[in-house]
């Protein structure tokens, strides 16, 4: 296995900021993934491991597990680790506090002012480094909603902003009004649609805002105009790990009514899994390390956050940083087949 327990990891640059090259999304700690894995006291000490290995870039939001999330890596970075760590949440999203725990966006400026408010208290820090809009409401003008977000930036509350699964004309739209340093959008060997391929347009699990044909090279977009690009999912939702091989997962595993994750769409899928195990068998590394390092291979400006629940897979992660991938690598790994059904 490639560098597992390399310290620290290689470093990229964020808003002038060093941080792990490799970042960490806690949200399933919290929600959506196995939740008979869960264990609060073994989540605190995985965030404060990856600390300890370098990987300081934290994702969280206000709507994993319904603020749960936010007041665990707030538990994490009590007693002197806050310093140690580039901290982003999100608004933006809602969870609906009835029967279905559905999800709902609001981009409202008093939800925007109130939910930050309320992820300062469950984070237990005064200032947010990165503040996402996690998702665009079509009812609400983005201008408005970006608006209230600069102005929080401008109270000191949020270092920087950011959007989460945009086009590119929603990002031009935003940064004209203040700069966009970051945007966090899916992105993996089989999900490219932040890099302009078709596939299916950005945000679709809670209401589609983007053009039917897909966001644009979003990728491209941050490169040019200095943000971040931050892939979440740079693992597939786990099945590029290789570690999935049948559709097989506890009831509220959000995974279980996933169309990609449905029998027959798994069984083409895994002809993807067998091109990244071969990649990585050349390079004594972990299909889930290919597939990172793949993206890590987008671009200097790219800041992959694949989460996990367990020390090991999250050592195993951060040896991505020292997996180099050849330009035959990544040409074999480019010409890889779309997956077979939706995103959502």
């Amino acid at each position: 296995m490639a560098n597992e327990e390399k310290t620290p990891i290689a470093r990229r640059d964020f808003a002038g900021t060093p941080v792990g090259a490799i970042g960490l999304g806690c949200m399933g700690m919290s929600w959506a993934y196995a939740p008979s894995e869960r264990d609060d006291d073994a989540s605190v000490a995985l965030i404060r491991e990856a600390l300890d290995l370098g990987v300081t870039f934290l994702d969280t939001a206000q709507v994993y597990g319904d603020g749960h999330n936010e007041t665990l890596v707030g538990r994490a970075l009590a007693g002197g680790d806050r310093d140690r760590a580039v901290l982003a949440t999100k608004t933006g999203l809602v969870v609906d506090r009835d029967a279905t725990g559905g999800m709902r966006r609001d981009g409202s400026p008093e939800h925007v002012r109130r939910s930050a408010e309320e992820s300062l208290r469950r984070l237990g820090t005064d200032t947010v480094d990165l503040f996402y809009l996690h998702r665009v409401d079509p009812a609400v003008p983005l201008a408005e909603t970006w608006g209230a977000m600069a102005e929080l930036a401008a109270e000191g509350k949020v270092r920087h902003l950011g959007l989460s699964e945009v086009t590119v004309a929603q990002a031009a739209e935003a940064h004209a009004i203040h700069p966009v340093a970051a945007i966090q959008s899916e992105l993996s060997l089989w999900t490219r649609d932040a890099m302009g391929a078709p596939g299916g347009a950005a945000g679709a699990f809670v209401g589609d805002t983007a053009a039917d044909d897909g966001p644009g090279d979003v990728v491209g977009w941050c490169a040019a105009n200095g943000a971040a690009f931050v892939p979440f999912s740079p693992l597939g939702r786990g099945f590029l790990t290789g570690t999935v091989t049948a559709a097989d997962f506890e009831d509220t595993d959000f995974r279980g009514r996933n169309p990609r994750f449905q029998e027959e769409a798994l069984k083409a899928n895994l002809r993807i899994v067998d091109v990244v195990r071969a990649v990585a068998e050349r390079h004594g590394a972990t299909p889930a390390q290919v597939a990172i390092a793949w993206t890590l291979a987008q671009g200097e400006h790219v800041i992959p956050i694949p989460g996990t629940k367990k020390p090991r897979y999250l050592r195993e992660n951060a040896g991505a940083a020292a997996v180099d991938l050849t330009p035959a690598d990544l040409a074999e790994l480019d010409g890889l087949p779309q997956a077979v059904g939706g995103r959502y």
